[in-house]
């Protein structure tokens, strides 16, 4: 199964290949559902895909507005463009724009992606009868519809699943919270995440008395959803016949990417050498930003078990990111946290020095001069260790 990752700039892009995605997706400066995140223009996005190509990996575009009239200005040479430079696919939701790309770009594979809500067979069917290589199906479905609609498809034709990362609250994203309250539609790239807002309810005979519901000290997050986590479940997604595994979270930091990414890339090997899932890998997916876990509907479940009543919380928190590899018993880093001589930094690696630990006794500015406190925003510093770190490598720190 492909492991696909988010890629919301260049950064994350790499950090994705590093720590062991097959694919990325990646969205263009417009026609993408994250308009906030940093996105790339056309010479990035040429780029990225010669990177990720050098890599011997695929990288997929998103072009999945929910399209209005006055969005088709310009997109049939976006699309020409993006057949190009030889990307790798475009996940679309909109009819309209599988259509144009068709017509401006016929080589480019189509991805259905989870807006255009595919719940049955049928529907599945209709859409790789009208060309498309990959359905991203609708995050409602269970192994076992899952299952039947694989059973329903041409050999050729791929099904992606979302297994971990946040999901919103309605129906497979497709949302107007956003966009009544603020004037900023989620289904064309603009969703403020309303529903992550503190809110009050109002008893009708007192209107303008609220009460906010307590959940904690934060306040109530009433319309939340859980975040998913599937990696438990890998082989009942390869049995449903899942082709791609994707990850949420374009608008999320380096490194969760790189932790999640990480922890699902050794969750596969296991699988491969037909091993249980340890604790450990598991427990990966903890040290990163995440609300409560749920299963989605996988399962079958009901909405209401995926209900989120809480702030995100990690275990750990991303300390410094290894600029050139070990050498000589040092390492050059640059902080993203403060951290001081005497704190434990455990590493994040795709390679055998994963989740060793480093005490840091000693470390040094670009000038030799030892410092005993890295305070200073996203600075280069030398550190003292005889651990085989290598470029891209992330050091963490247990909170």
């Amino acid at each position: 199964m492909e492991l696909l990752a988010p890629a919301g700039n260049m950064e994350k892009l790499k950090t994705a290949i590093y720590f062991g995605a097959d694919a990325v997706y990646v969205a263009g400066k417009k026609f993408g559902l994250r308009a906030f995140a940093g996105n790339f223009d056309e010479k990035e996005l040429q780029q990225a895909t010669q990177y990720v190509h050098e890599n011997n990996k695929k990288i997929y575009v998103t072009v999945n507005i929910v399209a209005h009239n006055g969005d088709f200005d310009g997109l049939g040479d976006y699309l020409n463009y993006l057949q190009s430079i030889k990307i790798d696919g475009i996940i679309v939701s909109d009819i309209g724009i599988m259509q144009y790309a068709k017509q401006y770009a016929p080589d480019l594979d189509i991805h259905v992606s989870t807006q255009a809500n595919v719940t049955n067979k049928y529907t599945a069917k209709f859409f790789a009868d009208y060309g498309a290589k990959r359905i991203v199906l609708a995050r409602e479905l269970s192994f076992v519809e899952i299952k039947e609609i694989r059973d329903f498809l041409p050999e050729n034709v791929e099904l992606e699943c979302f297994v971990h990362g946040a999901m919103c609250i309605s129906y497979s994203g497709r949302c107007l919270l956003s966009n009544y309250l603020t004037n900023r539609d989620g289904n064309r790239g603009a969703c403020v995440q309303a529903c992550r807002w503190e809110y009050t309810i109002c008893e009708k005979s007192r209107e303008g008395d609220g009460y906010e519901i307590q959940e904690d000290n934060r306040g109530t997050y009433i319309l939340n959803s859980k975040d998913l986590n599937m990696i438990k479940y890998l082989k009942e997604l390869k049995e449903a016949g899942v082709a791609s595994l994707k990850i949420e979270g374009r608008m999320k930091s380096s490194y969760y990417v790189a932790n999640t990414v990480n922890a699902y890339r050794r969750a596969l090997e296991s699988l491969e050498k037909n091993l249980p899932l340890s604790d450990e890998i598991y427990n990966e997916t903890f040290k990163s930003s995440h609300r409560k876990y749920t299963t989605g509907f996988y399962f079958g479940r009901s909405d209401s078990e995926c209900i989120e009543s809480s702030m995100p919380v990690q275990s750990h928190e991303f300390m410094a990111v290894v600029v050139s590899d070990q050498k000589n018993g040092k390492v050059k880093i640059q902080q993203r946290n403060r951290f001081a001589v005497g704190d434990e930094l455990e590493v994040l690696s795709p390679n055998e020095t994963f989740n060793k630990t480093i005490k840091v006794e000693k470390m040094f500015d670009m000038n030799g001069n030892e410092i005993c406190d890295a305070k200073n925003v996203q600075e280069q510093i030398i550190l003292k260790t005889d651990i085989a770190l290598r470029t891209g490598d992330i050091l963490r720190k247990e909170i």
